[in-house]
């Protein structure tokens, strides 16, 4: 499976905002919703700032699959869940750093607790 495109990391990467739509049971796409998103290295990550009762989330990871939307491309995702504590230790340095212009009452609860054990990485597909 080819990865991301460096024009894609940055473009998906750089948006302060993603809108993410997993697929329902039927193949067709959910109402988006607008998350965070971070680049880490050459991946893409979310996390759902609900825990594991975001609907999105839920979703996300009982159909596997779904679109995303960000500065103007639009992409077919897969979601997998990211379990390695080096790359979570990463991702909340790639929240904190990115969104810390919100503060601690924003970021904090993204980079702990339920919000983090929901790290998701975005593949292309």
């Amino acid at each position: 499976m080819a990865g991301w495109s460096s024009e894609e990391l940055d473009t998906i990467g750089g948006a302060d905002e993603l809108r993410i739509a997993p697929l329902d049971g039927d193949g067709t796409p959910r109402e988006p919703v607008t998350i965070w998103v971070v680049r880490e290295g050459d991946g893409l990550y979310v996390r759902s700032a609900k825990g594991r009762s975001g609907r999105w989330y839920r979703a996300a990871r009982a159909r596997g699959v779904g679109n995303v939307q960000a500065g103007g491309l639009d992409r077919a995702v897969t979601f997998v869940e990211e379990a390695d504590p080096a790359v979570n230790e990463a991702v909340d340095a790639a929240y904190r750093s990115k969104y810390q212009r919100y503060g601690g009452t924003y970021v904090d609860p993204m980079v702990a607790g339920e919000p983090r054990e929901t790290t998701l990485a975005l593949l292309p597909r």
